[in-house]
């Protein structure tokens, strides 16, 4: 798939979670084909300005870490990860109508303020639920195995859905992989 395709698939999924980035937003935007996997969704998605640099930044909670993305004209790229078993808390505070969320990672801190406040409880509300998942549940699952795949197979060709050459065919596949 290419970049730009990847782009337009991760706008409409921001579309459906009803995130809304802002124009300062676009930069870290344009990033996110180069920072996610290909099979990654996101969650949720918030920005703010990071307290300690002062720069505009966005926190991507997606089904497998939090991601930080500060893309800055003159710096470049800084993108930060963390699987959510390393979140040890998360927590946000707000004012009038904004809000600032504080996250601790491994002992350090990241402060990010001006988020809406809406948007800094759902975003929180979010990660907390990932936080709380047992570690197993973001390993990668093992695929099939070669047998597993033969079974199918032969379930495809007895189905009809495979002729006798096609399931010939990949079996051959599956067996030049052993």
């Amino acid at each position: 798939m290419s970049e730009r395709s990847r782009l337009d698939e991760i706008r409409e999924e921001l579309e459906k979670l009803d995130i809304n980035p802002t124009f300062f937003a676009r930069k870290e935007i344009r990033e996110l084909p180069n920072v996610l996997s290909q099979d990654e969704k996101i969650v949720y998605l918030v920005e703010g300005r990071n307290k300690t640099s002062n720069h505009h930044i966005l926190l991507v909670a997606t089904d497998r870490r939090l991601i930080f993305i500060d893309k800055e004209f003159l710096y470049g790229l800084k993108v930060e990860d963390f699987s959510y078993d390393k979140v040890t808390s998360l927590q946000y505070e707000t004012e009038f109508m904004l809000a600032s969320i504080d996250v601790h990672i491994s002992g350090n801190i990241v402060e990010i303020d001006g988020v809406g406040k809406y948007e800094a409880e759902l975003f929180c509300e979010k990660v907390r639920d990932f936080m709380s998942r047992p570690k197993e549940y973001f390993q990668s699952k093992p695929g099939p195995t070669v047998l597993d795949q033969l079974e199918q197979l032969g379930r495809l060709k007895e189905s009809g859905v495979l002729t006798e050459e096609e399931f010939q065919e990949q079996k051959k596949k599956l067996l030049g992989k052993l």
